[in-house]
């Protein structure tokens, strides 16, 4: 691995690292988009649709998927079923690029060993429960980090910036979103680069 392969800054490079094994795990080629679908099976993960999803109320079917839409991507359940998966909902309204990270974010989780956070009752009022969910901010950015490292590879994402492509092109051929491309470019020090190249 030389260094023009590995962005700078240990802690990106070990990102980087880990998000490699994950892309020759799945035996994609280096600049190929990775298909997080397929490498959730190996991570254990059972992805489910949403209407599969039984005993949801009809206010709560509607809350999620409507007015509540953009306040979650998705998630995996704390409790492994009988056979050892862990299942993982998606949100429905999301498209397939935001639905890739999401889905490779829960895939790192499993892959650095992190402990599936909890949801916590913290109180019981008139008008619902109060919930709060543990979080740890180092598995968050670890998991978030390693999973857009894994569909964006550094390399592969300098070589065409080098050619001169507009982050929407690069997210077209990684299958994420515009968003992503422009954090990989940000995070990985190639922001620079790819600015002067669209102003060349």
């Amino acid at each position: 691995m030389t260094p023009l392969n590995l962005p700078p800054g240990d802690k990106w490079r070990r990102f980087e690292l880990q998000a490699l094994g994950f892309r020759d795990f799945a035996g994609v080629r280096p600049a190929a988009a990775l298909d997080p679908f397929r490498l959730a099976k190996f991570a254990n993960l059972l992805v489910v649709d949403f209407a599969q999803i039984k005993n949801l109320s009809k206010s709560t079917r509607d809350r999620l998927l409507g007015s509540a839409s953009e306040e979650w991507s998705g998630g995996a359940c704390s409790h492994a079923l009988a056979d050892g998966r862990r299942i993982v909902i998606l949100n429905p309204n999301h498209g397939p690029a935001r639905t890739n990270a999401t889905l490779m974010e829960e895939i790192s989780h499993v892959f650095l060993g992190h402990q599936p956070s909890r949801l916590k009752v913290l109180a019981t009022k008139k008008n619902g429960r109060t919930v709060a969910r543990d979080y740890r901010k180092a598995d968050e950015e670890a998991a978030y980090a390693t999973g857009a490292a894994a569909l964006v590879p550094y390399a592969a994402l300098r070589t065409i910036v080098l050619g001169g492509q507009r982050s929407s092109e690069i997210a077209k051929h990684f299958r994420v979103s515009r968003e992503l491309v422009e954090y990989r470019l940000k995070v990985t020090r190639l922001w620079r680069l790819y600015q002067a190249g669209l102003s060349a």
